[in-house]
């Protein structure tokens, strides 16, 4: 470019010390150096159009990692308050298990005395001997008193075996309530240690994408300054061209050696300038059920993500994938797991729209969405929600397992 531009100053040179031009040749050569200028400040135009798409997409990567972040705080929050909870259960269960202990040890001397009443009704054959008790007393009212004791032990000794008996079931109960929250805290524990590791390396990766939008971004600005030098030789160039009456045949000459440099020079910079046209891809939208459900995925665009979450309110990635496809007509399992064994195995360079593609984040085949082509797939992501996501990413690429399932 910078060589291009040297050129261009070097005609520029020549020119202004042309005097001696003719006037017919002097038009035409003007006219060569407005059509350089037209198709500088056409390039000049592009460059500007670029700058402005990377600073569109530069603040769309900005609003990308603040959402990130606010989901790794968000995280992070719910990952201090399970870790709390968890210590309040583990504290819970131990008062549990000294609980425990204690009606163990009732439970214990209840036996204790169960096994006396059993050993005296046996020493007796099996029955208390009411006429024992009737004819032993002393008077009627004494009578009365020892028939009441007797009622009483016996309905005494019914209620503590029933006591013991719920005592037992109130003990395991507890135990199983306890052990079962417990069990679930440490779950949730595992799965927001997951999350927290897959959205910290999306946000090294956004971070890492906005690094090389801000090189393209200072190296468009170059470009374009260069392109500024350029328009502004020229036009001093069509200033003193158009000044020009008179000028003589070796002036001429000398003007058309300058401006077959400046030609070249516009031939040149017609070829770099390639490089300012960006390219686009196109997502390929399949057809039948998988058209249908890649269609009706695209309607979701920016649903949050909810873990667990199944329904337009709020997805995670298996249960966007089953949504989608229900949309469709075609009923798939909500989990991760479970869509590893629907339909047939391809390898990805036989990929088509709408397979469903896995990667390793969060665990083998932790993830799931719905292949587009051109390496994108669209998916529920714990950090931006339901979109479009580049395979060939650094993150993407480094977690794709290479598992592709084609479902029908």
């Amino acid at each position: 470019m910078k060589k291009t531009f040297g050129a261009v100053v070097t005609a520029g040179a020549m020119l202004v010390g042309s005097v001696f031009l003719s006037d017919s040749v002097n038009a035409e050569r003007l006219q060569d150096v407005q059509d350089e200028r037209s198709e500088v400040k056409a390039n000049l135009s592009d460059a500007e159009s670029e700058i402005a798409d990377v600073m569109m997409d530069l603040e769309e990567l900005n609003e990308k990692i603040a959402s990130v972040n606010e989901a790794l705080d968000k995280n992070e929050r719910k990952m201090d308050d399970t870790e709390q909870k968890i210590t309040e259960s583990e504290e819970e269960i131990t008062e549990l298990e000294e609980e425990v202990t204690t009606l163990e040890e009732k439970i214990e001397e209840r036996k204790d005395i169960l096994k006396d009443r059993i050993v005296s009704l046996q020493k007796n054959g099996g029955n208390i001997d009411y006429l024992e008790v009737i004819f032993g007393s002393k008077s009627f009212s004494d009578m009365v008193s020892r028939v009441s004791a007797v009622t009483k032990i016996a309905e005494s000794d019914e209620k503590l075996m029933k006591q013991q008996e719920a005592d037992k079931a109130a003990v395991q109960d507890k135990k199983d309530n306890k052990q079962e929250k417990l069990s679930e805290l440490q779950d949730m524990k595992v799965e927001l240690e997951g999350m927290e590791e897959t959205i910290t390396a999306q946000k090294e990766q956004n971070e890492a994408d906005k690094q090389e939008l801000k090189e393209k971004e200072e190296n468009l600005k170059d470009l374009k300054a260069e392109l500024e030098d350029r328009d502004s030789s020229l036009a001093s160039i069509e200033q003193e061209l158009q000044q020009r009456d008179n000028n003589s045949e070796a002036g001429s000459s000398e003007s058309s050696t300058a401006v077959a440099s400046a030609s070249s020079s516009s031939a040149s910079s017609s070829s770099d300038d390639g490089d300012l046209k960006q390219l686009g891809s196109e997502s390929n939208s399949g057809s039948g059920s998988y058209g249908s459900a890649i269609e009706a995925g695209f309607t979701q665009t920016g649903t949050p993500y909810v873990w667990g979450g199944k329904s337009p309110s709020g997805f995670d990635c298996s249960g966007f994938v089953s949504w989608a496809f229900g949309q469709a007509g075609v009923s798939l399992p909500s989990s991760t797991s479970a869509l590893t064994g629907v339909g047939t195995k391809v390898s990805y360079s036989n990929a088509q729209p709408g397979d469903l593609v896995f990667f390793d984040t969060n665990g083998t085949n932790g993830h799931v969405g719905i292949y587009l082509g051109n390496g994108k797939f669209l998916g529920a992501q714990n950090s931006t929600g339901v979109d479009v996501a580049d395979m060939n990413s650094t993150y993407w690429s480094s977690n794709f397992s290479g598992h592709v399932r084609r479902v029908q």
